[in-house]
């Protein structure tokens, strides 16, 4: 036992000497979760980002206006009148993701195509294809304003009058075509018939709607005041609220939680290929072999590594965390008791990791290059980046074989998702899992080489 606890204790005091490793350890992730943390909602006082959206007005129909009057008002967009070769250069350059055409005569065309299926405009929209998710909102903003704003003039504008006009003489003069049966005449002349009661009963309508408009701006005599024909909208309001397992204890989501979970679970893996290319180094440099030659077994040797990398680790973890809660307000809404044993779980499945490192690695170089590799992999799948719900469905089946997912999982459902101690016990199990399996390759293989020696 007193070979372990010296060894062990010339780990940590070699740590602790390093002053610009030491400082580099725990600066970074700190850095780095608070640069990701404000990208993604910071403590959720901010307002949300407005997506930019580059607008060619070719058309300056009553129409086309009210739709760019519509986007310029909506709080989720940010509107950027453009030409039509600026829009596509900035969409080509980047600096906008989407932007909107409204050609010339779309207005008039919008208009005549609401009562009719055929003879639709087209509206063109230029688009990043790397920001394809942007595409998907902006056209579902876009429905809205086009819908609202072409149901509001054709019901009870005055280009909607004109086109019910022009609608109405239409059918009225219009002759029989071609040669057809009297039962196909019949039932064209009836369905023409039903048509032309339905758009003049509109007509009326729209008649009704003007006049009362009328009376309202001479009863106010402020015509911003007046009755505004509305349209088509959206018959519903949504009302969106963040749930948690303790919503309205906190003040809304923490961006900072999970980018915190995520650069503290990244960077302590750091450590353990730190901790594994050391080992090699050692071995290269014969220190091992000394160490060996001492009455010390190659196990104890092992074990105080490992031992020392998991409490490294979870002194990292522990300043990170007290950094997170006292500058950046990240709470503990779910079990601190669960939120200690994820923490010691992920650094003793860390230590295993360096280990396994140690022990499969032939060269402090090639080592670390691989080893470098498989944990930007783990940490990308584990969520730490960004939400795994971006991944295929089989990639997401696939994260529940990765050790990070289940420690950003724990971290999360301890601090901001406030969930209880029972939803630590999966990722603590499963965090012993990885380290079992790690360690006893490790172990297995440093075995057969010093047997083969």
């Amino acid at each position: 036992m007193i070979p372990l606890v010296a060894l062990i204790r010339k780990d940590i005091i070699l740590f602790l000497h390093d002053k610009r490793a030491l400082i580099l350890t725990l600066l970074m992730p700190i850095l780095l979760a608070a640069f990701f943390g404000y990208l993604t909602g910071g403590s959720g006082k901010q307002e949300a980002s407005k997506i930019e959206l580059g607008v060619v007005q070719q058309d300056q129909h009553l129409i086309s206006q009210k739709i760019l009057a519509g986007l310029k008002n909506d709080k989720s967009l940010l509107i950027k009148e453009l030409s039509l070769e600026q829009a596509q250069e900035q969409v080509r350059k980047g600096k906008i993701a989407v932007a909107l055409v409204l050609p010339a005569g779309f207005g008039e065309a919008a208009g005549a195509a609401f009562f009719n299926a055929h003879g639709k405009p087209d509206l063109p929209i230029y688009y990043d294809p790397s920001q394809s998710t942007m595409l998907a909102m902006v056209k579902g903003i876009l429905t809205q304003h086009v819908m609202q704003s072409v149901s509001a003039e054709m019901f009870s504008g005055k280009s909607g009058m004109a086109t019910l006009d022009q609608s109405i003489a239409q059918l009225e003069s219009k002759a029989e075509q071609g040669a057809e049966s009297a039962a196909d005449s019949a039932t064209a002349s009836t369905d023409k018939q039903e048509l032309k009661t339905f758009l003049t009963s509109l007509k009326k309508f729209q008649q009704h709607q003007q006049d009362q408009n009328a009376q309202t701006a001479q009863t106010t005599q402020n015509q911003s005041e007046a009755a505004k024909p509305a349209g088509l909208s959206m018959p519903f309001n949504t009302k969106d609220e963040a749930l948690s397992a303790k919503t309205g204890v906190a003040n809304g989501y923490n961006g900072y939680a999970h980018s915190f979970a995520g650069m503290t679970v990244q960077f302590i893996l750091f450590l353990a290929i730190d901790a594994g290319i050391s080992v090699l180094l050692s071995r290269k440099l014969g220190i091992w072999n000394r160490q060996l030659a001492a009455p010390i077994g190659m196990n104890t040797i092992i074990v105080a590594r490992g031992l020392s990398c998991a409490l490294i680790a979870l002194l990292v973890s522990c300043v990170i965390c007290a950094v997170a809660m006292l500058v950046f307000q990240v709470q503990i809404l779910g079990s601190v008791l669960g939120l200690m044993g994820v923490a010691v779980c992920f650094s003793l499945m860390t230590a295993s990791f360096g280990l396994l490192i140690a022990a499969f690695g032939k060269t402090p170089e090639a080592a670390r290059g691989i080893a470098i590799f498989a944990t930007l992999i783990m940490v990308m799948l584990g969520g730490a980046w960004m939400p795994s719900f971006f991944f295929p469905q089989w990639l997401q089946d696939l994260t529940i074989f990765i050790p990070t997912r289940w420690a950003v999982d724990g971290f999360d459902a301890m601090t901001w998702r406030g969930l209880g101690i029972h939803a630590a016990i999966a990722p603590m199990a499963a965090l012993l899992g990885f380290t079992s399996l790690f360690g006893a390759l490790a172990l297995w293989r440093f075995g057969r080489d010093q047997t083969a020696r």
